[in-house]
């Protein structure tokens, strides 16, 4: 274990009470906006204190409300990458760098040199903050943090104000620039493709707590919880109406679905990713609904297909079903009831 947080912090209507632990990889702390994701990263840095609870980082203690053990954020050996990057506007590129570096003058030229060559910097060594661009920023951010040979790399949503194509760019180099790194890595976002990409292990944050910790891979495959199918990108929720150990009603599709898992009590809903709905000619199959289209959304590689049960009797309830655009061609019935299956493997079972 490298990294251990147990805390609880109180701000007038909201409660932060998160425990999670994180080893040497990148962890994501996945979660909606005012979860209390970037709060999280504050305590962890020393720049907000919680009201109770205990911080640990490679055995070394950094808070702990008990025992009164509350490091200062200089001695906590924290790399923090803030939303707004917090250079200091009166320093150059290569000051900014070499702030953190805790060496004599020739060593922390060297370290500024090789990090400015690292994150392709040259020839902006001169440079204020104010004459950089956004990405430019970013980078020397990101410099001054591997610099300062941190025990731990916090980034805060380190692309939320970037565009799509200079934030691929951005990624890969920050990806290279962490792959040496044998720290923990934590990545606060609520960008689902971001933190798949990025991370090995995900903690699901929902109003202030720790819903949920799992590698990546099983929580989009799977996810246990409402809030963690959301977050990981799923559209189509209903309610649930136990029928069977096997068999439900989809309440808010009027749908009865059967279901591979038994269903035990604390199931209340069932969710399907848009992509794993498929189109069939056949309606003597469990778990197919006939159609009708309601509206098709055109995206630059794909269809999104919004579609209401032709039985159903809420016309606002409708099924999100996105479909590459040639297989969308191939499909001849369009002004016609289409029938789609929900395959049994696919269903998620939410608490």
């Amino acid at each position: 274990m490298s990294l251990y947080v147990n805390i609880k912090k109180v701000m007038g209507n909201f409660t932060l009470e998160v425990e999670f632990s994180a080893n040497n990889e990148i962890t994501a702390l996945l979660g909606a906006s005012g979860c209390g994701k970037s709060m999280t990263l504050k305590c962890i840095a020393g720049i907000e204190t919680p009201d109770e609870g205990t911080i640990v980082l490679d055995g070394r203690v950094l808070f702990d409300s008990e025992q009164k053990i509350n490091l200062s954020p200089q001695k906590r050996k924290v790399g923090y990458l803030f939303q707004n990057y917090a250079l200091f506007p009166n320093m150059t590129v290569e000051e900014n760098i070499g702030i953190g570096v805790i060496s004599g003058k020739h060593e922390r030229k060297e370290a500024v040199e090789e990090k400015i060559k690292i994150f392709y910097l040259e020839g902006l060594e001169k440079k204020r903050p104010h004459q950089l661009s956004g990405g430019q920023q970013q980078r020397v951010a990101l410099a001054r943090i591997m610099a300062s040979e941190p025990d731990i790399i916090m980034l805060d949503e380190p692309f939320c104000a970037l565009d799509s194509y200079l934030k691929w760019q951005l990624e890969q180099k920050i990806m290279d620039s962490l792959s040496g790194f044998q720290g923990t890595v934590l990545l606060v976002s609520h960008n689902r493709n971001e933190v798949y990409r990025f991370s090995k292990t995900v903690a699901v944050i929902s109003d202030g707590r720790v819903e949920t910790v799992s590698e990546k891979k099983s929580l989009f495959a799977a996810p246990k919880k409402l809030s963690a199918a959301l977050l990981t990108g799923c559209k189509n929720i209903s309610r649930v109406e136990k029928l069977a150990e096997h068999t439900l009603r989809a309440v808010d599709w009027d749908l009865e679905l059967h279901t591979e898992k038994g269903l035990s009590d604390e199931i209340k809903y069932v969710g399907i990713r848009a992509h794993y709905l498929k189109y069939t000619e056949r309606e003597d199959l469990h778990n197919v609904m006939t159609c009708e289209v309601a509206k098709v959304i055109e995206n630059p590689f794909s269809y999104i297909i919004m579609l209401k049960n032709k039985s159903g009797k809420d016309d606002n309830s409708q099924i999100r079903w996105e479909i590459d655009k040639d297989l969308w061609r191939d499909i001849s019935v369009k002004d016609s009831p289409i029938r789609i299956i929900f395959k049994e493997e696919d269903l998620l079972l939410l608490e």
